[in-house]
């Protein structure tokens, strides 16, 4: 069964972009137009990995982080800041923060579909360990 990302952004073109980038490899792709709908979506039903943007209306990237770790069904899930704070202080401060990795836009589609690819396979390893 392909694995399943649910990406959360504000802006429509940016969460077209990132399914424009998945599915030709093979993911299924939900999506979130904001934080509290990307957390509801994420408890209802955990995805495999999110990609999620730092800087949404409602809850910011940040609430998703904390409202996912607390619970236990998510606590665990690979969470992917994708933003475009581009500092190195940004990407510490995000990676501190909880996040398993950070991307900052523009990004390149090898890069993303690397990174997603890496954390789905360390994630896959963590389960077989613990199976």
């Amino acid at each position: 069964m392909p694995s399943e990302i649910l990406i959360a952004d504000d802006y429509d073109d940016n969460r077209e972009l990132l399914r424009l980038m998945l599915l030709p490899e093979g993911y299924r792709v939900r999506e979130a137009r904001d934080g509290r709908e990307c957390v509801a979506e994420a408890l209802a039903s955990p995805p495999d990995l999110l990609l999620v943007d730092l800087s949404m209306p409602v809850l910011d990237g940040w609430g998703v982080l904390a409202a996912l770790r607390a619970e236990a069904s998510t606590s665990a899930l690979p969470l992917v800041a994708v933003t475009a704070f581009a500092s190195e202080q940004d990407r510490r401060r995000t990676l501190e923060a909880g996040f398993d990795a950070y991307l900052s836009k523009p990004f390149r589609t090898q890069e993303l579909l690397d990174l997603v690819k890496k954390l789905l396979s360390e994630r896959d390893g963590v389960r077989l360990a613990k199976g």
